[in-house]
């Protein structure tokens, strides 16, 4: 039963990251195993660490703290979601992107709501940080740059590195992250067309990116935890412009007045109702965390 939910977290979390604009980072904190996944991540790359200046004792014992059970039943679920659902989101923000927009924009504004109270105590200073977080969270992705045609393979390399650490953290997009360097349907096609030459190339970069970040992200959040949560929540809050479903004109960086309102407002109500019903569900199931040695 613990791997059939881990699977459907998973699928969450992989269906979130195809979407421009939503992190799976942001469905691991909904869920309640955010901590817990960054844990094992933090000691995967600890041991890739150790083990390439030889210590491999070090290594091993990085290895044997990591929950391989939870932590390959979850990879596989977000494997399944973007290679099934890739071509159904890349439709569908074509097709109907203003109520796909709206779901999402749903599903984010419910994930503020139930991260909210994981702050242990909101200080002024702590929501000073997080308001100031949100706001350059909203002026950073208004921002794009046009496709990039042809990239090479260290471009898909560093493309990984970027759009992963994105994708850990709740409130950043690792799929706008790619709309901002230009790589989204660069990366999208190679998924559709299942060129698993260039998925290899984005993936590396993606445990380097990992590797190189985690482990800080870990500590502050352990050192730091409510100040850390406050600036997630930020993140989170910034993240909705990308989500608004009525941009102006063809310009998803500028907001419009909202327009054709009752259906999706309606879809985001849904969305909220689902995150905060997923929450409920999924949190008193949360398996503690580990004891750092």
């Amino acid at each position: 039963m613990a791997d059939l939910l881990n699977l459907a977290r998973g699928y969450l979390m992989g269906a979130a990251d195809v979407v421009p604009g939503v992190s799976g980072g942001t469905v691991a904190l909904v869920l309640g195993i955010y901590e817990r996944l960054l844990h094992a991540i933090r000691h995967g790359a600890a041991a890739l660490g150790f083990a390439g200046r030889g210590r491999l004792g070090d290594a091993g014992r990085h290895l044997r703290d990591i929950e391989w059970r939870f932590l390959l039943v979850l990879l596989a679920g977000i494997a399944t979601a973007v290679l099934s659902l890739a071509r159904l989101i890349e439709y569908l923000l074509e097709e109907e992107p203003q109520n796909t927009s709206a779901v999402f924009f749903g599903l984010v504004a419910g994930s503020i709501i139930v991260a909210w109270p994981l702050v242990g105590h909101w200080t002024p200073q702590r929501m000073a940080a997080g308001l100031a977080v949100a706001a350059a969270a909203f002026v950073v992705l208004g921002l794009r740059s046009d496709e990039v045609t042809d990239p090479g393979t260290i471009v898909f390399f560093g493309a990984g590195a970027v759009a992963i650490v994105a994708m850990i953290l709740p409130g950043i997009s690792g799929s706008f992250i790619l709309l901002m360097l230009g790589m989204y349907q660069a990366v999208l096609a190679a998924v559709n067309d299942r060129d698993l030459g260039v998925i290899s190339i984005f993936a590396l970069g993606a445990v380097m990116g990992l590797a190189l970040f985690s482990t800080l992200l870990d500590k502050l959040l352990s050192d730091h935890r409510d100040a850390m949560m406050a600036i997630l929540i930020g993140l989170m809050a910034g993240s909705l412009r990308v989500l608004w479903p009525w941009p102006d004109g063809t310009n998803t960086a500028r907001l419009g007045a909202p327009e054709d309102t009752l259906l999706p407002l309606l879809l985001a109500i849904v969305g909220i109702g689902v995150v905060l019903g997923l929450g409920r569900v999924s949190r008193p199931r949360q398996a503690p965390v580990p004891t750092r040695r």
